[in-house]
C-alpha cells in the first residue's frame, strides 16, 4: 500500500519536498494557508529570485557560519550544481552573475514557481490553499493534520487528515504577508522540539543620527561597509553595495553583517563606511588635491562633485566642520586631512534592526540537535521531518539560503 505524507508549506522546501517525496512513491498532499505555491519565493531577490550560488561546496558550508557543518551530508546528497540540473530538466533556463549567483534567464521569479506548479501537477502532487495547519498530532502509527480551511465565502472550517508521515515546511517569522508568520515554530514546540530563539536575519538597521534621512534613496557602490563594537573595534567588514533609507541603512553588504546586531540588540554598534576603499590616505589626499586645483575659483561646497554623488556632499560638508564657503584657495592641509578621515572613516551609530518582519530570513528555529542530520527526521518523534528557514539555520545573502531550502526540502523527501 502506498504511504502517505502531508507537508506543510507551500514555499521552496516544500514544493521541492512535495517534488521529491512523489517521485519516491509517495502519495502526497501538500498544504499552504496562501491561494498558491511560493509566494515568498515570488518575490526574493526583488522579483529576480536569487536561485543559489555557484561556488565550491566548502564556500557554500562556510555561508551558513556555525551551523554550515549540519550541511556537509546533506550537501553531498544534493548541492547547487544538482540543484541546477533539476532545474534544467524541469525547462527553467539559468544563468550565473556577479558573485556567482544563480538567477533565472528571463529574470522573474514567478518562473520558478510556474516550473515547480508544473512539476507537482505531473506527480500529482495533492495541492490544498487556503489551509492554515494549526496542530499536529502523533498517533500510534502517524498522524493527523488539524488544519483550518477559508472557504470561498471567508467561512473558517476545521478539517482533519490522516497521514504516515509529515514534513514540516512552513518558514520562519519574516515577510508574515506570505504566511511565514511563525507558526511553524508553535507546532513544533508543541510537539516537543526545542525552538531556538527566532531573531531577525539578513535585516536592515536603523541609525540614530537625523542627517541619515537627508540621504535617504542614495545607492553607494564598491564601498567597504564594517560594523565596530563599543570600543570601535571592528567586528567584520564587507565590500560591495549598499543603500541609506529613511530610517538607516540597507542593501546587500549591510544586510550580510546584520546578523553581527540582530545577535546582540541590547549593545551599541557603530557604522564605518570606507567611500574610498580603492584609495588609501596618502593617495585620496593626492586625488583631493587635484580636485581643489581644479575648482580653485569655487567654494568648498561646490567643488565636491567629481568625488561624491551628489545627495552625499551636503551631509560630508556639514560633518567636515570645513565652511561650505570657502574658498578652495583657502583649504589648508589641515582640512584635507580632515576630509580624508571623514571619507575614509564615515561613520554612524547604529541603534538596531527593523523588526523581523521586514527580514529577509530568519535566524533560529527548531534546534539542529534534535534533528537528524542526515535524513531530517526528527529525533524525537519518527515519522516527522523538517526541511527549510524552520530549521536553525541561516546564511549571508548570495542564493545560500534558498539553496539550503531546496537541499533540505530534496533530502526530507525521501522519508528515510
Amino acid at each position: 500500500m502506498t504511504k502517505s505524507v502531508g507537508i506543510v508549506g507551500g514555499g521552496a522546501a516544500g514544493m521541492m519536498a512535495a517534488y521529491s517525496a512523489a517521485k519516491n512513491g509517495y502519495q502526497v498532499t501538500l498544504f499552504d494557508k496562501n491561494p498558491m505555491l511560493g509566494k515568498k519565493v515570488r518575490i526574493t531577490g526583488k522579483g529576480r529570485c536569487n536561485i543559489t550560488n555557484l561556488c565550491d561546496r566548502e564556500e557554500l558550508i562556510s555561508a551558513f557560519g556555525e551551523n554550515g557543518s549540519f550541511l556537509y551530508g546533506l550537501f553531498s546528497r544534493f548541492d547547487n550544481y544538482d540543484l541546477l540540473a533539476l532545474l534544467d530538466d524541469f525547462g527553467l533556463e539559468t544563468k550565473v552573475e556577479r558573485g556567482n549567483r544563480v538567477f533565472p534567464l528571463s529574470d522573474s521569479a514567478h518562473d520558478v514557481v510556474k516550473v515547480f506548479e508544473v512539476a507537482l501537477k505531473k506527480e500529482q502532487v495533492n495541492l490544498r490553499f487556503f489551509y492554515d495547519v494549526k496542530e499536529i498530532l502523533p498517533k500510534e502509527k502517524g498522524f493527523t493534520v488539524i488544519a483550518e480551511y477559508t472557504e470561498k465565502d471567508r467561512s473558517v472550517s476545521k478539517k482533519e487528515f490522516s497521514f504516515d508521515h509529515v514534513i514540516l515546511a512552513t518558514g520562519g517569522a519574516s515577510y508574515p504577508l506570505t504566511g511565514s508568520t511563525g507558526e511553524g515554530y508553535k507546532i513544533a514546540e508543541k510537539l516537543g522540539h526545542v525552538i531556538v530563539t527566532p531573531r531577525a536575519s539578513l535585516v536592515p538597521l536603523t541609525v540614530k543620527e537625523d542627517w541619515i534621512k537627508d540621504l535617504q534613496g542614495l545607492s553607494l557602490k564598491n564601498v567597504t561597509f564594517q560594523i565596530l563594537d563599543e570600543e570601535k573595534n571592528s567586528l567584520a567588514a564587507e565590500f560591495g553595495e549598499m543603500l541609506f533609507t529613511h530610517f538607516g541603512i540597507s542593501g546587500p553588504i549591510v544586510l550580510t553583517l546584520s546578523k553581527i546586531v540582530s545577535a546582540s540588540p541590547k549593545k551599541t554598534f557603530y557604522g564605518e563606511i570606507d567611500l574610498k576603499p580603492a584609495l588609501d590616505e596618502k593617495m585620496l589626499d593626492s586625488r583631493l588635491r587635484k580636485d581643489f586645483e581644479k575648482y580653485h575659483k569655487k567654494q568648498f561646497k561646490n567643488a565636491l562633485n567629481d568625488l561624491l554623488p551628489q545627495k552625499l556632499i551636503p551631509v560630508i560638508v556639514s560633518l567636515s566642520r570645513i565652511s561650505p564657503e570657502k574658498n578652495m584657495s583657502e583649504i589648508s592641509k589641515k582640512d584635507r586631512t580632515t576630509l580624508v578621515e571623514l571619507l575614509k572613516h564615515f561613520s554612524f551609530t547604529i541603534t538596531g534592526t527593523r523588526p523581523i518582519a521586514e527580514a529577509i530570513v530568519t535566524a533560529g528555529g527548531v534546534s539542529l540537535k534534535e534533528v537528524n542530520p542526515k535524513t531530517l527526521e526528527s529525533k524525537k518523534i519518527k515519522g516527522l521531518y523538517f526541511a527549510g528557514e524552520i530549521l536553525d539555520i541561516d546564511a549571508v545573502t548570495g542564493g545560500f539560503n534558498l539553496q539550503a531550502a531546496f537541499t533540505t526540502g530534496y533530502v526530507a523527501g525521501y522519508l528515510e
